[in-house]
C-alpha cells in the first residue's frame, strides 16, 4: 500500500505587482513632491496689479526728490546766466538724492511684494522691473514739474540782475532711472532664494519605500 498523497499547501496569496501602479493615496501621493502654483491667468493678473501699484508709488518718490534734493544756485548779469558756486556739488547731490531714494523704494517694493506673495515667478519679476522703471520716470517728471521753472532766461529776468535763484531740477545721470528696478529685482530674488518655497527633488521617487524583508526562519 502506498501512503495517501497529501495536497501541497496553498501558496500564499500575493497581489500582482504593477510597475506603473499609482502609489497609495492616488494623486495625493504624487502631490507630496509637487507644489501647485497659481495659474497663468492669476499670475498675469497679479503682475498687472503689482506693476500699477509700484508705478504709482513714483508720485511719492517725485515729491520726496523735489523736497530733499539740494538747490543749484544761479545768478545772471546783463549777458548770461552763471553758476553762483562753480565748485559746488549741488548738481551731483540732485542725482545722488534721486538714486538713494529710488534704491529705497526698490527695496520697500520688493519686500512688500514678497511678504504678500511669498513666491517667485517670471511675471512677478517682470512686474517689479517694469513698475520700478515706470515709477522712476513718473517721479522724474513730477520732480521737475514741482521744481523751479525750466525757462531759466525768464526766471533770471523776473528776479533781476545779480539776484540768486534756483536752477531747474534736472536729472543728469539718466542711469539713476534704473536704480529702482535693479534694487527691487536683487532684493526680491535674494528673499525668494533664502525664504521662498523649495523646489522638490527631481530624483525623489513618488512611491513609498519597500518594507524590509521578514527574517529568515
Amino acid at each position: 500500500m502506498t501512503a495517501p498523497l497529501t495536497p501541497p499547501p496553498p501558496p500564499h496569496h500575493q497581489p500582482p505587482h504593477d510597475a506603473w501602479q499609482v502609489p497609495p493615496g492616488g494623486a495625493a501621493g504624487c502631490a507630496v513632491y509637487e507644489q501647485e502654483g497659481p495659474g497663468m491667468k492669476t499670475e498675469l493678473r497679479e503682475a498687472a496689479v503689482i506693476t500699477v501699484a509700484v508705478a504709482l508709488a513714483g508720485v511719492l518718490l517725485g515729491v520726496l526728490w523735489w523736497w530733499l534734493a539740494p538747490h543749484v544756485p544761479l545768478v545772471a548779469d546783463d549777458s548770461a546766466v552763471y553758476l553762483k558756486d562753480t565748485e559746488g556739488e549741488q548738481a551731483i547731490g540732485v542725482d545722488g538724492t534721486f538714486t538713494l531714494l529710488a534704491l529705497g523704494f526698490g527695496a520697500v517694493s520688493a519686500l512688500g511684494v514678497f511678504l504678500v506673495r511669498r513666491r517667485g515667478g517670471v511675471p512677478l519679476v517682470v512686474a517689479l522691473a517694469i513698475g520700478g522703471l515706470l515709477g522712476s520716470l513718473l517721479a522724474w517728471r513730477i520732480g521737475t514739474w514741482l521744481g523751479p521753472t525750466q525757462n531759466v532766461v525768464a526766471h533770471a529776468k523776473a528776479v533781476g540782475k545779480g539776484v540768486t535763484f534756483s536752477a531747474p531740477l534736472k536729472l543728469g545721470a539718466k542711469g539713476a532711472l534704473l536704480a529702482w528696478s535693479v534694487a527691487a529685482l536683487v532684493l526680491h530674488l535674494g528673499l525668494t532664494a533664502l525664504f521662498g518655497p523649495r523646489d522638490p527633488d527631481p530624483y525623489q521617487s513618488p512611491y513609498p519605500a519597500a518594507p524590509p524583508p521578514p527574517p529568515a526562519p
